[in-house]
């Protein structure tokens, strides 16, 4: 999918000289060097690949910008707008293309984005085996438990979810599960069994008619950050669904401090928090917690 929406200087030079398969992230800001995240570090975009020297940096351009989101977004910048909105554009492929510019509001209500000054490319990955630290503390004895994954941006919570429905479909555990897919991105590459899939919609409304007409026995949907995100969970906590879910904060304190989450946190509602970071890459663990925050016994 990068093919189609770079620009074919761009994409040669990526395609031959950088391994892809360690690329998180790809950014482009206008008339500043292009950036690339491989393993939590960046590195300028240079004609022979990837380079920590600034002298050898490829620069970006507002047209580059602007080319790259009408190509993601298959030439109807209008069809995308609704996503646009929320600031970013998902393709088809999962490539998640996050937009910085001038917001137009009407009545307190986002109409749209003009003046694009920035992209930032997130590349999805499949990484086999990451939730298995985590694995037998959130699933024992037949029973999931409500769990939360936490950790700054771009540290493996959306790759921590698919793998964990990887896991549960390698097992043959027969739950029903509801990918509650708000950005498109939870199945990308997902081969898992035994899933349905809700995409573009709000938890509210994910969570109440998933609820009624699909019957999952487990949630998974990721950056919880709202209010009504909050009263999503607490709805499905009292009709027996279990859930899986992701936030960002920086550390288990940061959380705790959050006041979105106080109701949860004092009703007990997850019984697991996995705290990630990139401390020695993305997906770095750095703790598993149960519900009164004492740390669990696992494999690190």
């Amino acid at each position: 999918m990068l093919g189609k929406i770079l620009p074919d200087k761009i994409w040669l030079i990526i395609k031959d000289k950088v391994n892809l398969k360690a690329v998180n992230e790809i950014r482009f800001r206008a008339d500043k060097p292009i950036l690339i995240s491989m393993g939590g570090k960046s590195y300028f975009l240079s004609q022979k690949g990837i380079s920590s020297s600034l002298s050898e940096a490829l620069y970006s351009s507002k047209i580059v910008i602007e080319d790259i989101i009408f190509r993601a977004s298959e030439c109807s910048i209008y069809s995308v707008n609704e996503q646009i909105k929320r600031g970013y554009i998902i393709t088809e492929n999962g490539l998640r293309i996050g937009i910085g510019g001038n917001v137009v509001e009407e009545n307190g209500q986002v109409k749209t984005m003009t003046n694009f000054n920035s992209i930032n490319i997130r590349i999805p990955h499949i990484v086999k085996n990451c939730s298995l630290s985590a694995f037998s503390n959130i699933v024992h004895d037949g029973i999931i438990e409500n769990t939360l994954i936490i950790s700054p941006p771009g540290c493996g919570k959306t790759t921590f979810l698919r793998d964990f429905v990887m896991q549960l479909s390698e097992r043959n555990l027969l739950y029903n599960v509801l990918l509650l897919d708000e950005r498109g991105e939870l199945d990308t590459n997902l081969s898992a069994n035994f899933f349905d899939k809700i995409a573009f919609s709000s938890k509210k409304m994910g969570f109440e008619n998933g609820i009624r007409a699909l019957s999952p026995d487990l949630i998974v949907t990721d950056e919880v950050g709202q209010e009504e995100d909050v009263d999503a969970i607490l709805y499905a906590s009292t009709c027996g669904v279990k859930i899986l879910a992701s936030t960002h904060a920086d550390s288990m304190e940061t959380f705790l401090k959050k006041d979105l989450f106080q109701k949860l946190i004092k009703e007990k509602v997850f019984k697991r928090y996995v705290l990630l970071s990139k401390r020695n890459g993305p997906g770095t663990y750095e703790g598993i917690y149960n519900e009164n925050f004492s740390r669990l016994s696992a494999n690190f």
